[in-house]
């Protein structure tokens, strides 16, 4: 799953997003609430919050390696990494 703000654009491994355990973590994590639980438990991306990104790394830090991209689209779409 891919949303774009824009300036940042958050990228979600779809098997990483139904993991009901890594979404709570997610939410949790953000600071600007980015991340939000569906009512499935799956991961969702609250679009209107994806421009509030800091770029904390704390989502990085609590998903697995690749899991979760954020992609900067004012700097040709570099991704912290």
């Amino acid at each position: 799953m891919r949303k774009d703000g824009i300036f940042i654009a958050v990228e979600v491994d779809d098997q990483a997003a139904a993991d009901t355990a890594l979404a709570r973590r997610l939410t949790e994590a953000c600071p600007v609430d980015i991340f939000a639980q569906g009512a499935s438990g799956a991961l969702e991306l609250v679009e209107r919050n994806l421009d509030e990104c800091v770029l904390c790394r704390l989502c990085l830090d609590a998903s697995p390696e690749g899991a979760v991209r954020i992609v900067k689209l004012y700097d040709d779409s570099a991704v912290l990494a």
